[in-house]
Protein backbone atom coordinates (compact mmCIF):
# COMPACT_ATOMS: atom_id res chain seq x y z
CA UNK A 1 0.00 0.00 0.00
CA UNK A 2 2.89 2.47 0.77
CA UNK A 3 3.88 2.28 -2.91
CA UNK A 4 0.47 3.43 -3.98
CA UNK A 5 -0.16 6.20 -1.51
CA UNK A 6 1.03 9.70 -1.46
CA UNK A 7 3.82 9.70 1.37
CA UNK A 8 2.80 12.96 3.15
CA UNK A 9 -1.01 12.06 2.93
CA UNK A 10 -0.26 8.32 4.43
CA UNK A 11 0.97 9.97 7.65
CA UNK A 12 -1.40 13.63 8.07
CA UNK A 13 -2.69 13.44 11.54
CA UNK A 14 -0.37 10.91 12.45
CA UNK A 15 3.02 12.67 12.42
CA UNK A 16 2.57 14.90 9.36
CA UNK A 17 0.47 18.12 10.24
CA UNK A 18 -2.28 19.45 8.25
CA UNK A 19 -1.42 21.74 5.84
CA UNK A 20 -4.84 24.04 6.21
CA UNK A 21 -5.77 24.94 10.07
CA UNK A 22 -9.05 25.87 9.87
CA UNK A 23 -12.93 24.65 11.26
CA UNK A 24 -15.98 25.54 9.18
CA UNK A 25 -19.44 24.87 8.93
CA UNK A 26 -20.96 23.30 6.09
CA UNK A 27 -21.87 26.36 4.30
CA UNK A 28 -18.33 27.83 4.21
CA UNK A 29 -16.00 25.06 3.53
CA UNK A 30 -16.03 24.73 0.29
CA UNK A 31 -15.80 28.43 -0.17
CA UNK A 32 -12.49 28.67 2.06
CA UNK A 33 -11.15 25.45 0.67
CA UNK A 34 -11.19 26.86 -2.65
CA UNK A 35 -9.50 30.29 -1.38
CA UNK A 36 -7.03 28.11 0.23
CA UNK A 37 -6.29 26.83 -3.33
CA UNK A 38 -7.04 29.86 -4.94
CA UNK A 39 -3.65 31.13 -2.29
CA UNK A 40 -1.46 28.23 -2.74
CA UNK A 41 -1.86 28.75 -6.57
CA UNK A 42 -0.77 32.29 -6.65
CA UNK A 43 1.73 31.95 -4.36
CA UNK A 44 3.61 28.96 -6.37
CA UNK A 45 2.77 31.22 -9.54
CA UNK A 46 3.94 34.56 -8.91
CA UNK A 47 7.21 33.60 -6.45
CA UNK A 48 8.41 30.59 -8.23
CA UNK A 49 11.53 31.74 -7.80
CA UNK A 50 11.45 31.79 -4.03
CA UNK A 51 11.97 28.16 -4.15
CA UNK A 52 8.56 27.18 -2.55
CA UNK A 53 7.97 23.75 -1.70
CA UNK A 54 4.95 24.31 1.30
CA UNK A 55 2.65 26.79 1.99
CA UNK A 56 0.55 26.65 5.56
CA UNK A 57 -3.19 28.37 6.30
CA UNK A 58 -4.60 29.06 9.43
CA UNK A 59 -7.52 31.01 9.89
CA UNK A 60 -9.68 33.11 12.52
CA UNK A 61 -12.69 34.67 12.39
CA UNK A 62 -10.82 37.74 12.08
CA UNK A 63 -7.74 37.05 10.29
CA UNK A 64 -5.77 34.28 7.48
CA UNK A 65 -2.45 33.50 8.44
CA UNK A 66 0.08 32.23 5.31
CA UNK A 67 2.53 30.50 6.53
CA UNK A 68 5.26 29.88 3.47
CA UNK A 69 7.89 27.98 3.85
CA UNK A 70 10.98 29.09 1.49
CA UNK A 71 14.43 28.27 0.68
CA UNK A 72 15.05 32.16 -0.46
CA UNK A 73 13.10 34.41 2.02
CA UNK A 74 14.82 37.72 1.08
CA UNK A 75 13.47 37.11 -2.37
CA UNK A 76 10.05 36.72 -1.33
CA UNK A 77 10.72 39.59 1.50
CA UNK A 78 12.36 41.84 -0.72
CA UNK A 79 14.18 45.01 0.14
CA UNK A 80 12.97 46.17 3.51
CA UNK A 81 9.89 44.29 3.32
CA UNK A 82 8.51 45.70 -0.02
CA UNK A 83 7.86 42.75 -1.76
CA UNK A 84 6.42 40.69 1.29
CA UNK A 85 3.67 44.27 1.99
CA UNK A 86 2.61 44.07 -1.96
CA UNK A 87 2.36 39.97 -1.91
CA UNK A 88 -0.08 40.58 1.63
CA UNK A 89 -1.94 42.93 -0.46
CA UNK A 90 -2.56 40.72 -3.27
CA UNK A 91 -3.83 37.73 -0.75
CA UNK A 92 -5.84 40.64 1.23
CA UNK A 93 -7.73 40.82 -2.24
CA UNK A 94 -8.39 37.43 -2.59
CA UNK A 95 -9.46 36.61 1.05
CA UNK A 96 -11.40 39.84 1.73
CA UNK A 97 -9.91 39.66 4.92
CA UNK A 98 -6.87 40.83 7.06
CA UNK A 99 -4.18 38.53 5.89
CA UNK A 100 -0.73 37.82 7.97
CA UNK A 101 2.29 36.18 6.46
CA UNK A 102 5.04 34.33 8.64
CA UNK A 103 8.28 33.10 6.51
CA UNK A 104 9.95 29.77 7.63
CA UNK A 105 13.11 29.81 6.13
CA UNK A 106 14.20 25.96 4.76
CA UNK A 107 18.19 25.47 5.43
CA UNK A 108 18.77 22.28 3.23
CA UNK A 109 16.32 22.80 0.14
CA UNK A 110 18.48 19.64 -1.15
CA UNK A 111 16.48 17.75 1.63
CA UNK A 112 13.20 18.95 0.66
CA UNK A 113 11.41 16.27 -1.96
CA UNK A 114 9.15 19.03 -3.45
CA UNK A 115 12.46 21.03 -4.13
CA UNK A 116 14.46 18.16 -5.89
CA UNK A 117 11.91 17.88 -8.17
CA UNK A 118 10.71 21.25 -9.21
CA UNK A 119 15.01 21.60 -9.90
CA UNK A 120 14.76 18.45 -11.59
CA UNK A 121 12.32 19.71 -13.87
CA UNK A 122 13.94 22.94 -14.65
CA UNK A 123 17.32 21.12 -15.68
CA UNK A 124 14.89 19.15 -18.12
CA UNK A 125 12.87 22.03 -19.65
CA UNK A 126 16.67 23.85 -20.35
CA UNK A 127 17.38 20.25 -22.13
CA UNK A 128 19.64 18.89 -20.09
CA UNK A 129 20.11 15.20 -19.77
CA UNK A 130 18.04 13.49 -18.08
CA UNK A 131 20.01 10.92 -16.90
CA UNK A 132 22.62 13.52 -15.19
CA UNK A 133 19.88 15.18 -13.87
CA UNK A 134 18.36 12.08 -12.03
CA UNK A 135 21.71 10.94 -10.99
CA UNK A 136 23.37 14.62 -9.83
CA UNK A 137 20.27 15.28 -7.89
CA UNK A 138 20.28 11.80 -6.16
CA UNK A 139 23.96 12.69 -5.33
CA UNK A 140 23.12 15.94 -4.12
CA UNK A 141 20.40 15.11 -1.70
CA UNK A 142 22.34 11.95 0.13
CA UNK A 143 25.46 14.88 0.42
CA UNK A 144 22.94 17.14 1.83
CA UNK A 145 22.34 14.41 5.14
CA UNK A 146 19.32 12.38 3.60
CA UNK A 147 19.62 8.59 4.27
CA UNK A 148 17.60 7.89 1.24
CA UNK A 149 16.11 9.11 -2.12
CA UNK A 150 14.35 7.95 -5.07
CA UNK A 151 13.86 10.06 -8.25
CA UNK A 152 11.57 9.06 -11.35
CA UNK A 153 10.67 10.65 -14.27
CA UNK A 154 8.29 9.50 -16.69
CA UNK A 155 7.45 10.72 -20.41
CA UNK A 156 9.29 11.16 -23.90
CA UNK A 157 12.20 11.15 -22.15
CA UNK A 158 15.04 12.68 -24.70
CA UNK A 159 12.30 13.25 -27.22
CA UNK A 160 11.52 9.47 -27.85
CA UNK A 161 8.67 8.44 -30.00
CA UNK A 162 6.86 6.20 -27.27
CA UNK A 163 6.66 7.63 -23.29
CA UNK A 164 8.74 5.33 -20.88
CA UNK A 165 9.79 5.83 -17.23
CA UNK A 166 13.36 5.79 -15.72
CA UNK A 167 14.25 5.79 -12.09
CA UNK A 168 17.12 5.90 -9.79
CA UNK A 169 17.48 5.47 -5.93
CA UNK A 170 20.06 5.74 -3.22
CA UNK A 171 19.66 4.34 0.28
CA UNK A 172 16.67 3.17 1.48
CA UNK A 173 13.60 4.77 1.65
CA UNK A 174 10.63 3.13 3.80
CA UNK A 175 7.30 3.84 2.30
CA UNK A 176 5.33 2.17 4.48
CA UNK A 177 6.96 3.07 8.13
CA UNK A 178 4.54 5.33 9.68
CA UNK A 179 7.43 6.71 12.08
CA UNK A 180 9.70 7.33 9.12
CA UNK A 181 10.11 10.86 7.66
CA UNK A 182 9.71 10.47 4.24
CA UNK A 183 8.93 13.80 2.17
CA UNK A 184 7.74 13.54 -1.74
CA UNK A 185 7.23 15.78 -4.02
CA UNK A 186 5.86 16.24 -7.75
CA UNK A 187 6.71 18.29 -10.35
CA UNK A 188 5.94 18.92 -14.34
CA UNK A 189 8.41 19.89 -16.81
CA UNK A 190 7.32 21.51 -19.57
CA UNK A 191 9.64 20.32 -22.55
CA UNK A 192 8.68 20.67 -26.55
CA UNK A 193 8.73 16.71 -26.72
CA UNK A 194 6.10 16.95 -24.51
CA UNK A 195 4.98 16.89 -20.92
CA UNK A 196 7.66 14.97 -18.25
CA UNK A 197 6.50 14.37 -14.75
CA UNK A 198 8.82 14.28 -11.83
CA UNK A 199 8.72 12.70 -8.53
CA UNK A 200 10.74 12.43 -5.97
CA UNK A 201 11.21 10.72 -2.22
CA UNK A 202 13.27 11.80 0.28
CA UNK A 203 13.92 10.10 3.65
CA UNK A 204 15.75 12.09 6.23
CA UNK A 205 15.48 9.42 8.88
CA UNK A 206 13.06 8.74 12.06
CA UNK A 207 10.47 12.02 13.22
CA UNK A 208 11.45 11.45 16.89
CA UNK A 209 14.90 12.50 15.89
CA UNK A 210 13.80 15.28 14.75
CA UNK A 211 11.55 16.55 17.47
CA UNK A 212 14.10 17.76 19.77
CA UNK A 213 16.06 20.24 17.46
CA UNK A 214 12.98 21.06 15.70
CA UNK A 215 12.71 20.15 11.66
CA UNK A 216 13.86 22.42 8.55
Amino acid sequence: MGQKVNPIGFRIGINEPWRSRWYAGKKDFGALLLEDQKIRKFIKKEYHSAAVPRIDIERTRERVTVIIHTARPGLLIGRRGAQVDRLNEQLTDICNKPVAIRTVEISKPELSAQLVAESMAEQLQRRASYRRALKKSAQLTMQAGALGVKLQISGRLGGAEIARREKTSLGSVPLSTLDGWVDYGFAIAKTTHGVIGVKAWVYRGLYKDYQAGGRS
